[in-house]
């Protein structure tokens, strides 16, 4: 299989030279050229049952890698779904528009947390209107900045609870119209305006073309049915970024092509770009060190968990017969947490030595 990584040791020393880099990519550079290599070091197992030996090198765990993070993934994907509430959910999109990405990439901290903050908080208030829903919803905010295709399209994904706890905190409300959330117009108006005082108050509005702030800002809502199929989706690229190894269909004479499927058609596309060209789009997704991409809004904050249990108990039917309780789950053994082995499948695999990185990790 073709890796961003293969892409990286070929022509990463060019593109730098060509390019001025943020820390942040540079890092990102260097860590996925080199995951699973000498550099981060290693450790010998050994199978306890069939005595079969295996090396592994570790990862660099960036969380911009196309090969880490499986683990953290699914543990994420698992604790959101414990926090789901049992009930339809909706997904809106708030997208950037266009004559404001530039903006966005020159101060990226800044303008991504302006888009996730003033996308949770037209939602939010458009939710609290008793004529839509009366309501304080749970939110949960992804922040993403490309397209299928890898171009830099900075957007953010909301999952909305459809219903809220009451303002007076004694009840669960459902939205007024069983057909929507909360009007998309009326909620790309508020975000547009957030977002403007987001800029002003940072004092970048004369730096945003001025008709921007008159044209319609495009905001998508759909059925998101209990949540889990969207939750799987945003877990997907949670860790990683734009791309997956396994869409790199062929890496040739410094070019670089890779499979995609269009948002309009939904049929396979291909797309064939210089190397450099790749690396450039790869780069422009690597997030400042530090930027948390997910945040919680509404009944979904930290500060709202008791709420949030209330409302999962409203919304659980009372269970009137008495089910026998579950078999005790035996504790784990030091043993049962060690890794199968591969060979075998029956043994688990023991340390024998842990290979020093080769070098020191990168600062």
């Amino acid at each position: 299989m073709i890796e961003v990584a293969d892409i990286f040791r070929q022509h990463a020393a060019a593109y730098q030279a060509a390019h001025s880099l943020l820390p942040s990519q540079i890092r990102a550079l260097r860590d996925i050229e080199r995951c699973r290599t000498a550099f981060f070091g290693g450790q010998l197992t050994q199978c306890d049952h069939c005595g079969q030996q295996h090396f592994a090198y570790h990862s660099c765990k960036n969380r911009h890698c196309p090969k880490c993070h499986g683990e953290q993934t699914q543990a994420w994907l698992e604790k959101q779904r414990q926090r789901l509430l049992p009930c339809p959910y909706y997904l809106l999109t708030f997208t950037l528009p266009a004559p404001l990405r530039p903006l966005a990439f020159a101060h990226q901290k800044l303008l991504y947390g302006a888009l996730l903050q003033s996308a949770a908080a037209a939602v939010l208030k458009l939710a609290a209107d008793p004529q839509y829903l009366g309501a304080g919803p749970t939110v949960l905010a992804v922040l993403h900045t490309w397209t299928r295709a890898m171009c830099y399209h900075p957007h953010v994904h909301l999952l909305v609870s459809a219903g809220g706890i009451s303002p007076d905190g004694q009840r669960w409300l459902a939205p007024k119209n069983p057909a929507f959330l909360v009007p998309v117009r009326a909620l790309s108006v508020i975000f547009r305006a957030k977002m403007r005082d987001a800029l002003r108050q940072a004092e970048l509005g004369e730096q945003a073309p001025g008709a921007v702030w008159t044209q319609p800002w495009v905001v998508h809502c759909q059925h998101a049915g209990r949540g889990e199929k969207v939750l799987d989706y945003l877990a997907r690229y949670l860790f990683r970024v734009a791309i997956s190894n396994s869409r790199i269909q062929a890496f040739d004479q410094g070019e670089v092509t890779f499979g995609y499927r269009d948002n309009r058609t939904q049929q396979p596309c291909q797309v064939t770009l210089p190397a450099e060209e790749f690396i450039d789009r790869f780069l422009k997704h690597v997030l400042p060190q530090g930027f948390p991409k997910v945040r919680h809004y509404g009944l979904a904050s930290a500060a709202r968990r008791a709420a949030r249990e209330q409302a999962r108990a409203w919304l659980t039917p009372s269970q009137n017969i008495l089910m026998p309780l579950p078999a005790p789950t035996p504790p784990p053994t030091e043993k049962s947490s060690l890794p199968l082995c591969p060979s075998c499948r029956v043994g688990h695999l023991i340390c024998l030595q842990s290979l020093r990185p080769q070098r020191k990790f990168p600062p």
